[in-house]
């Protein structure tokens, strides 16, 4: 078992040693090398006598630690899953990503392989936290295709609940176009500001009623069928004049910015940052808490911990999710009343299915945090818990007294973890929502591939992409704290998640290459009764043959492009049909409500 008692390590994985194969863009080696570069940043060093393991390619080791080995692969054996886009096409990202277009489409940004590195990360980190506290994790396995079904695990939820949608899944949404060509996203979340803004623009009465609710359900949906009057509508009027209306009505604009610009302006940070809690300058108002008794053998690694989760949304309730499948105990605290996403449709045995995919196996506590008795309350329980995560709106914390030193004064040892919009990194920022965040940080030139028009994904990618950003800041904080005995305060941000996801196109146009990817990159072909999609490497052979393919049912059209010594696979267009998929076989279960649940995206051994 470690010890706490490194009292020089600064960031969590000081004076551990990295070893990895090199990366192969052709192969899983790929994925490893993107775990080891997160490693690095939490200060892992590399390991130059470490050998290529191909059941273990990634190992930390040092500090008092027995080694602790991760492997990552695009799919289990025999599933056809060999690279980023048959991985899309298979877990359904494609489908969920193509609704605003009408069919399915990938991403040219490699998600999937992203959202994987993070979560091995997460693996490893558990496994030192566990073994800290008495666990024997040093075996973490993950892959692509759990990655990728975590990414739609609202969508499949969705999809299999008891009713179906409140909104229509058609195509159509955002992004808006000004008299000047210029692209802008527009948030509200006031339907009063969103008629305010098209009275202003003099859109007709009727469809301004009539989009309200596609836009509203856009986060759920991931398509906006809106009226073709209010793409006309902003045609007919300048930038200036949009801004201005935005702006009198409540609402916010934001132009689609190229990756060109994120570059320039990039500040080259973390995805995340750690800090330690000082409270040595803070009288305390209370009794410390005795230190974490490690706990033998627990069957997971954060087994006995306790999380306290004021979470809204996707981003903090994932983040809380997944440290709950670690093993965590989680209390989410809701407003009165309790969380009013829970009725969102369309709902399972009465609840929400997509409320159940980020939050079933929680508790719940309702606190009014504008009662100062029920802020009293709330500090009373942080005061016995082992983290406190949150997203509330900038400087609320703060307002209510609740923010990191708050709460340290009643617990030194406690981690606190705000999962924010920007991270306080980029000024005059927008509203920090997933679709705002795209828009300002080129996520949608990254997304789509080169000749086309950028947009953002409807998909959430960094609602997901930010919530596991979030797991893996607590994770690390949970080790900081384990080696240091110090409390420490955590902060991740779409922001970060958006240049986890586009590092690849920043890395590009840096060395003045094209960022985006070429055109039609990563498009399905059509079958005679489907869509499949070849992987990257197969994608041109394989659109040479797309005439004669698109007159063959899907399995024949594999069938001719594996004789051809091409890899493709099967696009999953309904995300029912993943239950009785032969690639996930017995992998999607359905929970105590019957709203399908996607497999934990790692195993620990």
């Amino acid at each position: 078992m470690a010890s706490p008692a490194t009292t020089q390590t600064v960031r969590p994985l000081d004076t551990l040693r990295c070893g990895a194969p090199r990366p192969d863009p052709a192969g899983p080696p790929q994925l490893a090398g993107l775990v080891a570069d997160r490693l690095r940043l939490l200060g892992a060093q590399e390991d130059p006598a470490a050998q290529p393991d191909p059941e273990g390619p990634v190992t930390l080791t040092g500090a008092g630690f027995e080694p602790v080995r991760a492997t990552v692969t695009w799919g289990g054996s025999g599933s056809g899953l060999v690279d980023e886009a048959t991985v899309q096409a298979a877990t359904g990202v494609m489908a969920v990503h193509g609704r605003r277009d009408g069919s399915p489409r990938g991403l040219a940004a490699d998600y999937a392989a992203t959202a994987t590195a993070v979560l091995a990360v997460q693996g490893l980190l558990a496994g030192l936290v566990g073994q800290a506290r008495g666990a024997a994790t040093t075996r973490v396995t993950t892959g692509a295709d759990r990655a990728g079904l975590l990414a739609v695990s609202q969508y499949l939820a969705a999809a299999g609940a008891d009713e179906g949608e409140a909104a229509e899944l058609a195509p159509g949404g955002p992004p808006f176009t000004s008299a000047e060509g210029v692209l802008f996203e527009l948030e509200t979340l006031d339907p009063g500001a969103w008629a305010a803004f098209w009275r202003a623009l003099d859109a007709s009465a009727d469809a301004m009623r009539a989009g309200w609710r596609p836009f509203q359900f856009r986060y759920a949906t991931a398509c906006a069928p809106f009226p073709p009057a209010l793409h006309t509508a902003t045609r007919a009027h300048p930038l200036a004049r949009i801004r201005q209306a935005a702006a009198l009505a409540g609402a916010e604009v934001c132009v689609l910015h190229t990756l060109a610009e994120r570059l320039a302006e990039a500040d080259g940070a973390a995805p995340w940052s750690l800090r330690p809690l000082d409270t040595a300058s803070v009288p305390a108002t209370g009794a410390a808490p005795a230190p974490v008794t490690p706990i033998p053998t627990p069957p997971r690694p954060l087994a006995g911990l306790t999380v306290l989760e004021a979470g809204r949304r996707i981003q903090a309730p994932l983040a809380a999710h997944l440290l709950g499948l670690l093993g965590a105990e989680i209390v989410r605290i809701e407003p009165p009343g309790g969380d009013p996403l829970r009725g969102m449709p369309p709902a399972c045995s009465g609840v929400s299915a997509r409320w159940l995919a980020l939050n079933r196996g929680k508790k719940a506590v309702e606190i009014d945090i504008k009662s100062g008795a029920d802020r009293r309350r709330l500090r009373d329980m942080a005061a016995q818990a082992d983290v406190f995560l949150h997203n509330w709106a900038p400087g609320k914390a703060a307002e209510l007294r609740l923010d990191a030193e708050d709460l340290a004064r009643a617990n030194p040892a406690l981690v606190y973890a705000y999962t924010s919009g920007w991270a306080d990194r980029l000024g005059g920022a927008p509203m920090g929502t997933d679709f705002m965040v795209q828009a300002r940080t080129g996520v949608g030139e990254a997304v789509r591939p080169e000749g086309e028009p950028p947009a953002p994904s409807l998909m959430t990618l960094l609602d997901v992409l930010g919530g596991l950003h979030g797991a893996e800041a607590v994770l690390a904080g949970l080790l900081l704290r384990e080696r240091t005995g110090h409390g420490v305060r955590v902060d991740s941000s779409l922001l970060g998640a958006a240049d986890t996801l586009t590092a690849p196109a920043l890395a590009r146009a840096a060395r003045g290459e094209q960022p985006r990817r070429p055109a039609g990159f990563r498009r399905p072909l059509p079958t005679a009764d489907g869509w499949i999609a070849p992987a990257d490497a197969s994608a041109a052979a394989a659109a040479a043959a797309g005439r004669a393919l698109a007159a063959l049912p899907t399995a024949e059209a594999l069938a001719r492009l594996e004789g051809l010594g091409l890899a493709a696979t099967a696009v999953t267009t309904d995300l029912s049909d993943l239950h009785h998929d032969p690639r996930f076989a017995g992998s999607i279960s359905r929970d105590a409500h019957g709203a399908p649940a996607v497999p934990d995206p790692w195993s620990l051994v």
